[in-house]
Order: C-alpha cells, then sequence, then structure tokens
C-alpha cells in the first residue's frame, strides 16, 4: 500500500511533527507499506524526503505539491522543468496544531479524493477551537468548564473573573502561549501571550480536579485504550515545553494505567467516547478531562491528530491496552479505508 505521510508544517508544533513522523517511521512494517515522507517547512513548502530526519528541512529534496485534481491523483513531484505523478492509496497526516488539525489539510485532501486517517473537516475545525467544542459537548450533556471568550474587539471585564482562571490561546494545543492567572494584575500579559498563537484567546475557570486522558480510535465501532492521569509536583501541566521532553517534565509525570477506581476509569472512557461522537470525530483522538474529588469529569480539551512520539501520551495508553505502534498503523490506516467519511 502506498501511503504518504506529512508532517512538519507552519505551525509552532513543527518540530513535534516531526518526532511524531519519526516514531511512525520506525514501526511502518514495509513489507505492508511504501511511504512517501512529504514534509512541509515551516514556510509552507513541500518537500519529497526519503526520511523525517531532525535536519531534513537543510537537505535537497525535491519540491512535490498534492495534486486537488482527482483526474491527476496523489503526488505531483517536480524536477528540472519536468514533472511526475505519484499514485497514493492513503494519507496518514502527522501534523499538529494550525494547518494540520484544523481542517484545511483535510480539505485539501478531501479535494483530492485521497482516503487519509482522521477527523473530516467539520469534526478538525470544530475540536480545534475549544470554545465551539465546549458549546457542543455541553449540548451533548456533558460538563465543560466555564468560559469568557476575549477578542480585541470585545475584551472581558477583569473584574467579572472568577481568579484563578486559566487563559489560553482557542485554537492551539501543546499548551503554547497558555498562562495560568492567579489576580487582576496578571490579566492583561497572559492575554498578549496566548495572542500571540491565536486572535481568539479564551478564558476559562480553574477546574479543581485530576488531569485524566483517554486515547480513542475507531469510526462507529470505537476502542478506547488505558486511560493515564498526569501526576503534578507542582503548577500545571505544560507538555512539549520542555528542551528535551524525552527525558520527562520538571513537574509531571504522565502514569499508565492511572491509579483511579475501576468505576472512574469506565466513566472516563465512556464519556470520553460520547465527546468523540459528539464532535464528530473519525479515525483518532485524544480526550482530555478533569476528573473531579466527587467523581464527575469534565471536559478540558479534544487533540485529533494526538502526537505520536516516542513519549507521547497517546501511544502510550495504546500500548497499555495491548495495541503495539506498528498494529496501531495497521488500525489507523483501515479506519481510513474505504474512504466514505460521511
Amino acid at each position: 500500500m502506498r501511503i504518504g505521510i506529512l508532517f512538519g508544517g507552519c505551525s509552532e508544533e513543527h518540530p513535534i511533527s516531526v518526532k511524531s513522523a519519526q516514531e511512525i517511521a520506525k514501526h511502518l512494517d514495509p513489507a505492508k507499506y511504501e511511504p512517501f515522507y512529504i514534509g512541509i517547512t515551516k514556510d509552507g513548502e513541500w518537500r519529497l524526503c526519503g526520511y523525517p530526519s531532525t535536519d531534513w528541512e537543510q537537505q535537497n529534496h525535491q519540491p512535490v505539491v498534492l495534486s486537488p485534481s482527482r483526474g491527476v491523483p496523489g503526488l505531483i513531484v517536480l524536477s528540472d522543468g519536468k514533472y511526475e505523478t505519484v499514485e497514493l492509496d492513503v494519507v496518514l497526516p502527522v501534523l499538529h496544531g494550525r494547518l494540520g488539525e484544523d481542517g484545511a489539510i483535510q480539505g485539501l485532501l478531501e479535494l483530492a479524493g485521497l482516503p487519509y486517517v482522521g477527523c473530516g473537516v467539520a469534526s478538525s475545525a470544530l475540536c480545534m477551537d475549544k470554545t465551539l467544542a465546549y458549546l457542543v459537548v455541553r449540548n451533548a450533556g456533558i460538563a465543560t468548564p466555564l468560559f469568557w471568550i476575549d477578542t480585541e474587539r470585545e475584551p472581558v471585564d477583569p473584574g467579572a473573573l472568577p481568579y484563578p482562571v486559566f487563559v489560553k490561546p482557542a485554537g492551539s494545543g501543546s499548551s503554547f502561549g497558555v498562562s495560568k492567572v492567579e489576580s487582576r494584575a496578571e490579566l492583561a500579559g497572559a492575554i498578549a501571550a496566548a495572542r500571540q498563537y491565536d486572535a481568539k484567546v479564551l478564558i476559562e475557570e480553574a477546574v479543581a480536579g485530576r488531569e485524566i486522558g483517554c486515547a480513542i480510535l475507531g469510526n462507529d465501532e470505537l476502542f478506547a485504550g488505558e486511560v493515564d492521569h498526569i501526576a503534578l509536583t507542582h503548577g500545571f501541566f505544560k507538555i512539549h515545553q520542555e528542551s528535551t521532553p524525552e527525558s520527562g517534565s520538571d513537574n509531571s509525570t504522565p502514569i499508565v494505567p492511572a491509579d483511579i477506581p475501576a468505576a472512574a476509569r469506565t466513566l472516563v472512557q465512556e464519556t470520553a467516547k460520547t465527546i468523540y461522537r459528539a464532535l464528530g470525530c473519525t479515525g483518532l483522538a485524544r480526550v482530555d478531562l478533569f476528573l473531579t474529588d466527587d467523581g464527575s469529569v469534565v471536559l478540558n480539551e479534544v487533540n485529533t491528530f494526538p502526537g505520536m512520539t516516542s513519549y507521547s501520551r497517546y501511544p502510550r495508553m495504546m500500548d497499555a491496552a495491548g495495541v503495539t505502534r506498528a498494529d496501531l498503523i495497521d488500525r489507523l490506516v483501515a479506519t481510513a479505508l474505504p474512504g466514505d467519511r460521511r
């Protein structure tokens, strides 16, 4: 099977995407797949690579584009003023953040008529904007934090907030631009930090509870991996903010399986499935929740293409459920075939 693996991208999560692609390359079965690695530079240029190495952007690779025409399927590889086409059977968009998880690349793949792994256009866009995801999930009967939206045109009244609060870009991931604000005096700086990543800023109440994650796989029939728990020594959970995340975080440790009662584990998994369905997710997603002291759950966020690095939570949760990384790739590809994504 000819599989196109997109990685890199223009978002702040570019280096994480490269690491995710490296991990997938390590576990891709060459007897089953012929991989075509398509790297997207931080400036948005597409290159056909032999391997998603750390220094791939410094190497001389052939320019390539994805044909949006179904009459010219797959890749168009440019070389010396000429081009050749490479047909693909399926695409694995190993992209995180803006222009990767927000429906943009999914729309291009839809135009091209190429089956791809992961959520569709509408679901990707919905989950990327945390405020919209909260509204849909609330309508499905699942609790979310109280939240406020701050924009330059309609700023939030600092005196109306129940401090402490968390300030986040509405459409970003991996804790980029996220701050915990303890008082009114800290709010303006936190909003400015979040606005570096999105003009729309989310301000939400601080939920008292344990941070719990659940990995979901599938379309109609859903499989939930083991539940994990983020154990904090201080501060709040910031993923991918460390200089060497492979060696661990300075304030957090993911524990899988989570040390929670069996009933709570079942509640987390079933709630995650309900959220996944309500948001129209397909393929995969990591649903992050808060488990409160009274045993209830509150949505934190949904990642439609979570990290696949050696230290990422999603593959670790699947590992703990008995799904090896090679098997995970097979199962993900299976969710994209055949290509009816309705």
